[in-house]
């Protein structure tokens, strides 16, 4: 991904890049927060009714995204953990690299804060804590009971970052033409 070196205000890519960890560490106190919350008022499989589409429930989830691998045994908790490790690793050098860049930097940093508070929920756990239970009738053929796999705050901030990151590199073929 060839992206110019351009930095906020003239400062460093070290120091311009302060900012998007700020807003990474703020998802990532948002995310813990909220599950500790869950954690400390709900037993496993607790729900309570919001709306007719959305519950808070609270749920386990020791593989990835829907639940894969998560009855593998236990060795996908390390798997998972080490991807993260190294997505951390990349995302900090990127955000080092290209501080400037807006939209490029706000989908990175998003995804940093989401994937270390599942790392952390990993590393505290054994598993990811999942409360956001979305349901509706015209999920019944995908999802049992029209139940989309429960999630949380940082898989919402993984998801919009990868949005924006898709939306970024289309922006940028789009203005290379």
């Amino acid at each position: 991904m060839a992206r110019g070196n351009t930095s906020l205000s003239g400062r460093s890519g070290a120091a311009a890049m302060w900012p998007w960890l700020a807003w990474a560490v703020v998802l990532l106190v948002a995310d813990q927060l909220t599950k500790t919350f869950i954690l400390d008022n709900y037993r496993l499989g607790d729900s309570t009714f919001i709306t007719g589409f959305f519950n808070i429930v609270r749920a386990h989830n020791t593989g990835a995204a829907f639940s894969f691998l998560a009855n593998a045994g236990g060795w996908q908790r390390w798997l998972f953990t080490g991807i993260g490790v190294v997505a951390t690793i990349f995302i900090v050098w990127q955000l080092r690299a290209h501080p400037g860049q807006k939209l490029f930097c706000f989908s990175l940093a998003s995804i940093l804060g989401g994937a270390v508070g599942n790392v952390v929920d990993r590393l505290m756990h054994g598993y990811v804590v999942d409360f956001l239970d979305f349901h509706w009738d015209f999920l019944s053929g995908m999802f049992p009971g029209g139940h989309f796999p429960a999630f949380n705050l940082a898989d919402t901030a993984i998801s919009i970052g990868a949005a924006c990151l898709i939306l970024d590199e289309l922006l940028r073929v789009k203005r290379s033409k």
